[in-house]
């Protein structure tokens, strides 16, 4: 890992007024104002030999496609590799310090909200000179998304432990991840997906969020999340009818109007597939069925951070945390939030959300 360092000369130019203006500015503004700071190297992260020896224990060749699963309850970022099956498997699980809003979508500027949905990046949404960093735009809002007329920008994979609106992380973590999806852009992949749900989607998570306005619009994403789990292959992503639809051939080729109906379908998804979806649907309304009460939150504040990092943050206030993260010193956002844990009960209540048993990232 290539180190960015702020010289002290420089750090000494800064005064605590001027940090805080900036935390200020992202808390209002989001993640729209990323860009290159004076002090950070234009020189992008590497691959490090440890990841290139993990990589090939698992199989998995540095140039090989990528895949990215976000999960906002369990504060989690998934890598995932092409490796020698010719399938999507798990290279690494990285917690995330900071994410922010609620779960559910995010639908217009100033909500706060970190985005749900099936996005894709390519080489010129990343950025090796953010101010947090590194940093990886993720597309909001996709074309479903600004079709519904949902506003935003700039929405982020990013290091530091700030958010107001984007998914962040150590830097360490954010410089490894953009160093693994620059290198298989750079090597023919056009553009990587990045699936970002609420929730891992078991029949059981789903069940205890039953109550959610959202649950329609998490069903539909749950058939992406599905189509991965059992075929761990990237699912193709359509929209039409107001949403998602995926791995599906309409005639005519792609629906060009994400509003209106969708097109007569040509050549349907694999019906092994299907039926193996269609057993998940039924899980799912098993367990909505069953009974049982949603479970709610026993409080709820803004975003969530994961328990290692809120562990910290409890033991060693914000300061310490954020300095401990990152080299861009940039304020841990609303640390008294981020202590609370708003999905503790559902944390004891979910299972470990995957459908295929699948080696457990580090």
């Amino acid at each position: 890992m290539n180190w960015i360092h702020i010289s002290s000369k420089r750090v000494a130019g800064f005064t605590r007024k001027a940090l805080l203006a900036a935390a200020v500015g992202i808390t209002l503004s989001g993640c729209v104002s990323d860009m290159a700071l004076d002090d950070l190297s234009s020189s992008a992260p590497q691959i490090s030999s440890k990841m290139l020896t993990e990589m090939s224990k698992r199989g998995m060749k540095a140039e090989s496609p990528v895949l990215v699963r976000i999960f906002k309850q369990e504060s989690e970022l998934e890598v995932w590799k092409i490796d020698r099956t010719g399938r999507y498997s798990i290279l690494k699980t990285y917690p995330m310090c900071r994410w922010s809003g609620k779960l559910g979508p995010k639908m217009k500027n100033g909500d706060r909200q970190a985005p749900e949905g099936f996005y894709h990046v390519s080489t010129g949404m990343l950025n090796p000179k953010s101010q947090y960093y590194v940093s990886f735009n993720l597309g909001y809002p996709n074309r479903l998304e600004s079709a519904l007329g949902y506003t935003g920008e700039a929405l982020m994979v990013h290091g530091a432990c700030s958010s107001s609106g984007c998914y962040a992380l150590t830097d360490q973590g954010v410089g490894e991840i953009y160093a693994v999806v620059a290198k298989a852009l750079s090597s023919g992949q056009d553009r990587f997906q990045v699936q970002a749900y609420p929730f891992r989607m078991t029949a059981e998570n789903m069940a205890l969020h039953k109550g959610d306005p959202n649950m329609p619009f998490w069903r539909t994403l749950k058939e992406g999340y599905d189509a991965f789990e059992i075929t761990r292959q990237q699912p193709k992503v359509s929209v039409c009818g107001r949403r998602y639809m995926f791995n599906t051939e309409f005639s005519g080729g792609e629906p060009r109007d994400p509003l209106a109906a969708c097109p007569a379908v040509s050549a349907p998804p694999d019906p092994q597939l299907m039926a193996q979806m269609d057993a998940e649907k039924k899980k799912v309304d098993d367990a909505m069925a069953d009974g049982g009460e949603s479970s709610a939150m026993s409080a709820y504040v803004d975003g969530g951070m994961h328990p290692s990092f809120r562990s910290l943050l409890k033991k060693d206030g914000a300061d310490k945390l954020a300095a401990r993260i990152s080299n861009t010193k940039y304020p841990v956002s609303r640390p008294d939030a981020a202590l609370a844990d708003p999905f503790k009960e559902m944390k004891k209540r979910s299972g470990t959300g995957s459908l295929a048993d699948a080696p457990a990232g580090d």
